[in-house]
């Protein structure tokens, strides 16, 4: 049994009550806050959550230490995530934060540190199923963060626990309030820290150009005005202006000519099938022909699916059409096991995606429980 584990500390309840339990069990447990980028022009509460995670350390007598990963964050999440904006498509940072951040470089100091495993403070559960390992959603289906690990190996599993994946946010509370702890009552985070207070359109608008342009209805005419349509997703219903008295809904975006074409009914922008690409599976390939679960959103209701292959693509059927995005992930599950995924593309490409040049700046970002 691994005996040296970090606990990636954002200064929350959830990963100080996993350290908590960690340590009463016997591990060898380190505290570790991670530094993550962010943008100047931001005001992030990293100073504050840093310090509590050295509370946290201290009310334990755990080491407490901090390793600073802006420039991995910068070039794999914000700068993916700006590029993908850019064409048009809604990516995920916390699914490319977890894969190539904690669970990538994160996991990789660790170890070259001597940590036997790293452990987390997700919603999300792992079993030891007969010679592999299975991730399986947390107990707590409204907290349940299985959707954000999809990308996860056998190799990544071997290395990670996830101690309150078996209990409620009602008794992760309770467990914090009877060992003291001092952030037994700090609000959960919201969101990725290094957006903070600043909305997604602000923050964008430092990066891409963003020009207003026409709201189109099923027509094709002219009913109103949007921020740049590389700011809308499919389904939404905010941020821009029509002469309706009844809601509308985004059911197209095209980047080409900066226009967001609108209905009044929502579901005129499902879908019956989906490909996907950058696909990544827990333990071995999803069975193809069986019906299974699938979310094309983090908390929303699974729906069910039909994987197929044209040629060597991986096609998604819904059994009633579906709102998925291009850029989000497709994450599959077989009952409560999430069995992989893949990010979702209006047509397959073997192109790489090419990633805006922006400069770097030196910022901090602390380890969110949240994705």
């Amino acid at each position: 049994m691994p005996r040296k584990i970090f606990v990636g500390l954002s200064g929350g309840v959830d990963s100080a009550v996993s350290a908590a339990l960690l340590a009463e069990q016997g591990f060898d447990v380190t505290g570790v806050f991670v530094k993550i980028w962010q943008p100047e022009f931001i005001e992030c509460t990293w100073r504050e959550d840093r310090l509590d995670a050295m509370r946290v350390c201290a009310a334990l007598d755990i080491p407490f230490r901090e390793i600073d990963l802006s420039a991995e964050y910068k070039k794999e999440v914000v700068d993916t995530m700006v590029a993908d904006y850019a064409r048009g498509i809604t990516p995920n940072p916390d699914v490319l934060c977890n894969s190539t951040i904690k669970f990538g470089a994160l996991a990789s100091w660790a170890k070259n540190e001597g940590a036997d495993a790293l452990a987390t403070g997700h919603y999300a559960q792992r079993s030891d199923a007969s010679g592999h390992f299975e991730l399986l959603r947390g107990r707590d289906a409204a907290k349940d963060q299985s959707y954000f690990l999809y990308r996860l190996k056998q190799s990544d599993l071997a290395r990670t626990y996830f101690p309150i994946g078996g209990l409620s946010k009602v008794d992760v509370r309770k467990e914090a309030t009877r060992r003291l702890l001092p952030v037994a009552t700090k609000p959960d985070s919201q969101g990725l820290c290094f957006i903070g207070e600043v909305s997604m359109r602000d923050f964008l608008s430092r990066y891409i150009t963003l020009v207003p342009g026409p709201v189109v209805d099923e027509t094709g005419a002219r009913i109103g005005e949007h921020d740049g349509a590389a700011l809308y997703t499919i389904g939404q219903r905010h941020g821009f202006t029509t002469g309706s008295s009844v809601p509308q809904y985004v059911v197209g975006v095209d980047i080409a000519t900066n226009t967001v074409r609108v209905s009044a009914r929502r579901e005129d922008g499902a879908r019956i099938s989906v490909h996907l690409t950058d696909v990544s599976w827990v333990h071995r390939e999803a069975p193809l022909g069986k019906p299974l679960r699938a979310q094309a959103r983090y908390h929303e209701k699974p729906v069910e699916v039909t994987l197929s292959k044209e040629g060597s693509v991986l096609c998604a059927t819904f059994a009633q059409p579906h709102i998925a995005s291009s850029g989000q992930s497709l994450v599959i599950y077989d009952g409560d096991t999430c069995l992989g995924g893949g990010v979702i593309v209006e047509k397959p490409s073997t192109k790489p995606a090419k990633t805006p040049k922006t400069p770097a700046k030196q910022a901090v970002f602390t380890f969110d429980d949240s994705g």
